[in-house]
């Protein structure tokens, strides 16, 4: 039993992933709109909130893709763990060049420590970029995911459409404080409340254009199906690693940011488990 109507079920790969993005894209953008009711959060919540993020973001690359991944390449006859690790491999050093050549900054930093290329770009700029860098490889994860359930439908242990849109969940559930974390600093440089929500969601634009970018790529090139779950996989992880978890720890909440992570980890792991 799938989740959502026929429509939706029957329609192309491409257009569920942008519909999926279109969601993911939707929460972020509802969790910006607090900053119109707030101009601080209490920075334990969100540290929480983005441990949080961090585990729904780790279990959906272990459940939704790697393993998944494994699955590909075996049926097609391959090595079952190479094409997911190569692929892991490349994600991760995707995002590093990336995050080596465009300049961003993290959030609550000083623009002295911007990082990318140098740059005269203003603070504003710099916090937009971050995030979205951020949200390019949840974007190529929900994209793939729906392309890989349109290819493996007659593969035993396959990637299902319900597997995809619990993935499009999940995402979309861990977008809701980063829309809030984006357009929170906004507001403390002094834009309006209107401004700081306009950036704080147009960060989250590149998950429907990274979505649809996914899932045709999957559609067009099947033998490439277990690299590029693998490589969403790896370019998520880089993220978690290199900015959600020292962000959420930052700031001396290890132990709220820690078990807000596990949390997250196990509320994915049940939504996949159980839903797909």
């Amino acid at each position: 039993m799938h989740l959502l109507p026929e429509w939706f079920t029957q329609s192309s790969p491409v257009l569920q992933a942008l519909l999926a993005g279109l969601f993911t894209w939707g929460v972020t953008a509802l969790g910006a709109t607090l900053v119109f009711f707030t101009q601080r959060v209490a920075r334990g919540l969100l540290d929480g909130m983005l441990g949080f993020a961090a585990g729904v973001m780790l279990a959906a690359s272990v459940f939704s893709l790697i393993l998944p991944a494994v699955t590909y390449a075996e049926a097609q006859g391959m090595t079952g763990w190479f094409p997911p690790a190569m692929g892991f491999l490349l994600g991760g050093i995707f995002i590093r060049l990336l995050d080596y050549l465009l300049p961003h900054l993290h959030l609550y930093e000083p623009i002295e420590h911007a990082e990318g290329l140098s740059t005269t770009w203003k603070k504003t700029t710099l916090l937009i970029l971050a995030i979205t860098l951020h949200n390019l490889p949840e974007g190529l994860a929900v994209g793939v995911s729906f392309g890989a359930a349109h290819v493996g439908l007659d593969i035993p242990g396959a990637t299902t459409l319900n597997a995809a849109i619990i993935l499009a969940l999940g995402i979309g559930i861990q977008n809701f404080p980063e829309g809030l974390a984006v357009a929170l600093p906004l507001r403390a440089e002094g834009l309006s409340p209107l401004k700081a929500f306009w950036y704080g969601q147009l960060s989250a634009l590149i998950e429907p254009v990274a979505a649809m970018i996914g899932a045709g790529a999957v559609t067009l090139v099947t033998p490439m199906l277990p690299y590029t779950m693998g490589f969403a996989a790896g370019a998520m992880i880089y993220v978690i690693v290199e900015e959600l978890i020292p962000e959420a720890q930052y700031h001396g909440h290890t132990d709220i940011a820690t078990f807000s992570t596990l949390i997250g980890f196990v509320v994915m792991m049940v939504l996949d488990v159980a839903l797909s």
